[in-house]
């Protein structure tokens, strides 16, 4: 079974590993409905008690997703870690981030009624709305934390400085950011701050959505597939990356583990702090995923990782230059 350990200082007991839903809603290409369901019991029975999504995955399709798979199970069996804020489009568009007072009480709303719960365990604004200081936003959230709509609040993508100010107004239990092999920006100033305040770090994208999973391949995005926009999966910095996985393979294969398991297993290494969320949609994933804790990285492999994939190697931005400016985490 899946270890459970604080979320933070203030946060719920949770496993150390979860499960990130976001590509059970499209996203990546067309999903499986049943394949998704069953894969969130998979992730149950194994332990994982920390599940993630946002209520803009799919306009709403993921919480109900949710909902499905959780039918029957007992309340105090999981956690629920909402994102809200993010505006969509009836084509699937991305437009701003709304995280004024009023309508996060409305967002909330909708994701109760979508998950068919009485309270969320974590939320989060999905990204700093630039338009309205972070005291308020956490401010009304913490109204909510007091109505019992909501039990903790969380950040996903913001700086030092933002954290800071947020925790000055109610405790912070997480920041949900990318944190990878590949994706290092937060052990500057975020990760430090972070100890500091005793705030947890939920990483996800810890394989950057499949391209260090060992099975990418150059080309691979399906229709409907974010990755085909995201400059790390493009051009000559697909290739540069991939080369990058072809070396963190001979570490694998010395450890007989597969590549997605030794990055998964590097991110956990990183402290207690780290929740790797895994944002697995099919059961087979998942289960690749779960033989990353039975991976016990020396100071020798881990010399070895870092000699393979060294810090700041990586070729490309993590998103699109729209959304990049949307960053709070990147400033």
């Amino acid at each position: 079974m899946i270890p459970h350990r604080q979320l933070g200082e203030r946060g719920p007991v949770t496993s150390s590993l979860g499960l990130g839903c976001m590509g059970m809603s499209g996203m990546y290409g067309p999903a499986d409905r049943a394949e998704s369901i069953a894969t969130i019991h998979a992730a149950l029975e194994a332990g994982v008690s920390l599940i993630d999504t946002g209520d803009f995955y799919g306009m709403g399709h993921n919480e109900m997703l949710i909902a499905e798979a959780l039918r029957g199970r007992p309340r105090d069996s999981f956690q629920i870690s909402v994102k809200f804020g993010a505006l969509r489009d009836p084509a699937g568009g991305w437009n701003h981030t709304d995280a004024r007072p009023h309508a996060m009480k409305n967002f909330l709303a909708y994701s109760l009624q979508r998950l068919g719960l009485d309270h969320i365990d974590i939320y989060r604004p999905a990204r700093l709305d630039p338009n309205v200081p972070i005291e308020e936003t956490v401010g009304a959230m913490a109204e909510m934390v007091k109505a019992g709509y909501v039990r903790h609040i969380g950040l996903s993508e913001v700086g030092a400085a933002t954290l800071r100010r947020a925790c000055a107004v109610h405790p912070i239990c997480d920041l949900q950011i990318e944190y990878s092999l590949i994706s290092r920006g937060i052990e500057d100033a975020i990760l430090p701050a972070c100890r500091e305040l005793g705030v947890a770090i939920t990483a996800y994208g810890v394989l950057s959505r499949g391209l260090i999973s060992g099975r990418w391949t150059k080309g691979a995005a399906q229709k409907g597939d974010i990755r085909a926009y995201s400059p790390r999966f493009q051009g000559d910095n697909v290739e540069a990356n991939l080369a990058l996985v072809a070396a963190l393979k001979t570490v694998a294969d010395a450890r007989g583990a597969t590549v997605a398991q030794i990055a998964i297993a590097w991110v956990a290494a990183q402290g207690p702090d780290i929740f790797p969320v895994i944002g697995a949609r099919r059961r087979a994933q998942f289960s690749e995923a779960l033989g990353a804790l039975d991976v016990a990285l020396s100071a020798k492999d881990l010399t070895a990782i870092e000699a393979a994939v060294p810090k700041g190697a990586a070729r490309g931005d993590r998103y699109a230059a729209p959304a990049m400016a949307h960053l709070d985490s990147e400033r």
